[in-house]
Formats: structure tokens, sequence, C-alpha cells
């Protein structure tokens, strides 16, 4: 069975986090000066696809480090509905992987019009948002052909990860971000956590997180649906027993993601509900004890679940006769409005 461009790009991802890192860290000085002398009252993400799962990593990561409160773009009440939203005292943070699409760069556009300072997460550094934004992160993931993003996600959060630790003056973020390339390189090299006999059989399924791990669900549940043709909804745990749960009663496969941190003890009681009602559960979680130096730090545990994930759902696909590298209807740059 040959290694698709999928897997490929997958596996530079821990070398583009170190380089990005590294090559990045004066340029996150200067925008973090630039940012806290705008002193935004709030954050306002916009993005599309795998590039706003992304964003939802980053509000739970602001919100929780820095209490500033954070909201995603609907991009339609720019774009069709023609209202300008008022964003003065507003940083937006846009988030693509080319830079291109229609969509993001008219929103983008207009919140600078209305006061926004503007900053770009971007993959393409020559690319129109990239000129457009007032500041430029570049996510330093190398070129990307896959239809299915991998590295560009997982490089988006560690550079999300790494403005917040500099923002932040966090001392335990910047010390996960170190120690992570190595970790992420270590998750490369363990046992399968997900498995062709896990799936085989599976048509519908639910991912199930809570505050991170639901960040990282809506991608997950993505990749399931382009990668392997399973249809996958993301529930934050929180809201799952709010009528969700009945669906167990269908002899649901429940996808859980598992992270040791504050909202650990909460999430278990959910999934051991879904347990005890009859579903079946497949567990994902990063390795608690890593060969590289620490401990995986808990805020940078969603990126070490998403890598070994994306390797175990590429090679699922290819044992169910798919071509993770040609989803079906899908094309790697996306033209809306």
């Amino acid at each position: 069975m040959s290694q698709s461009l999928m897997a490929r790009e997958a596996l530079q991802a821990p070398e583009q986090i170190r380089r990005q890192l590294y090559e990045n860290q004066n340029t996150v000085k200067d925008i973090v000066t630039r940012v806290k002398k705008f002193a935004p009252k709030m954050v306002y993400l916009i993005g599309r696809g795998s590039s706003d799962h992304a964003g939802v990593y980053a509000k739970y990561l602001i919100e929780t480090e820095l209490g500033i409160p954070v909201c995603a773009a609907a991009p339609s009440v720019s774009t069709l509905f023609g209202q300008a939203l008022q964003l003065e005292h507003a940083l937006v943070i846009c988030i693509s992987q080319s830079g291109k699409s229609p969509d993001i760069l008219h929103q983008v556009k207009q919140a600078k019009k209305m006061g926004a300072l503007c900053l770009a997460l971007v993959n393409d550094e020559s690319s129109p948002l990239a000129e457009l934004v007032d500041q430029v992160l570049p996510l330093k993931a190398g070129p990307e052909k896959a239809v299915a993003a991998t590295k560009s996600f997982l490089c988006t959060l560690s550079a999300i990860a790494s403005l917040v630790a500099e923002w932040a003056d966090s001392k335990e973020l910047a010390l996960g971000l170190q120690n992570l390339p190595a970790q992420l390189q270590d998750i490369v090299n363990q046992e399968v956590k997900l498995a062709f006999n896990d799936l085989k059989d599976v048509k519908h399924c639910v991912v199930l997180g809570r505050g991170f791990g639901y960040a990282i669900g809506r991608e997950l549940a993505l990749k399931l649906k382009e990668v392997c043709g399973i249809h996958a909804e993301a529930f934050s745990s929180a809201e799952f027993l709010h009528g969700p749960i009945t669906l167990v009663a269908n002899q649901l496969t429940l996808v859980n993601i598992e992270i040791e941190d504050e909202t650990f003890e909460h999430h278990k009681k959910q999934v051991d509900e879904v347990i005890r009602r009859g579903g079946q559960v497949l567990t994902l979680k990063g390795s608690n004890q890593s060969p590289a130096e620490e401990q995986v730090y808990k805020r940078l545990t969603p990126l070490i679940i998403m890598l070994r994930f994306y390797l175990d759902i590429e090679f699922v696909a290819q044992q169910m006769g798919l071509n993770p590298d040609e989803p079906v209807g899908l094309n790697k740059v996306t033209q809306t409005l």
C-alpha cells in the first residue's frame, strides 16, 4: 500500500512546527507589541473549514489565558447581507492556508474600514490576504497539496499558541512549545489509536469533546467525512445530554476526545453515561508520558491527538479502498461568498 500525499504531509508537521517556532520568534514579539498597544476589547475570528476549526482552539486559548472575549465571524453577514460590523476595538484574526478565498478577503477589507487591527495567520506569505492585513504571522507549513489539510492545521494551532504564550507571558505554554516538535515526532512512532476494525462498519458517529477537546472535535469530524465518507458530527459533551444523547439508542458509535485538563472529570461523566446506555466508545487521547523530555503540556495535547488521528485515518481510508488524496467533490481552495 503506497503512502498518500496526505500522510506524507502530515509526517512533515513536527519539523515544520519546529521551524515555525524558531523563525517566527521576532515576528511574534513584534505582533504582540502592536496588539498590546492597540489593547483590543475583543477578538474576531475569520476562517472557513479547517481554518474555522482552528479558530475554536484560538477561542479557548485566548479566553482561558487572557480573559478577552472571542467570537467567530458569520461571513454572509458581510458578503451577502451587506452589513459592516462595528469592530473599532477588535483584533481581527484571519486564518487561511491559501489567503485567496473571496469571502475572507472581503471581510478583512470591511474590518479594516471599521477600525479593526487585522492579523493574518496564513501559509502563503505572498497571498492577497498577506498584502491586505496589518500584520502577518506566517504558518510556515510549506506547500500543502493534499485536499485534506493536515500540517497547515497543526501549524495554525502552534502559531496561535506561540502568539498567546507571548501575549499572556505564559512560561508554561512557552516551555510546552519548546518541547512540542519532539513530542509530535514521538507520537508518529507510537501505536495506532484508531484502526480499520474500529470504523469498518461505522456509517454515522458522534465526536465528543469538552473545551479544547471540542475545539479539535470539529476538525476530526470533518476528516471522518471527507477522507472516509463517514457521517460524523461534533458535540461538546456539555451539550450532548441536552437531546442528542437519545441517539445512543440507535447503537451509536462515539469518538471520545480525552484531554487531562480542567474538563476531564466532567467530560468523563458524560462519556460514562453513553457507555451505560450501550453506546460504543472509541477513545483518542494524547500520550501521558512522552520520551521527549517533558510531559505534553495540557494546552498542546490537541496537536498530539490530531497528528496521530491524521495518520490513522489516512491508513483506514486506504484499507477501505478510498483515496485520501481525492475526496469526492472537493478542491483545495474553495470559492465562497
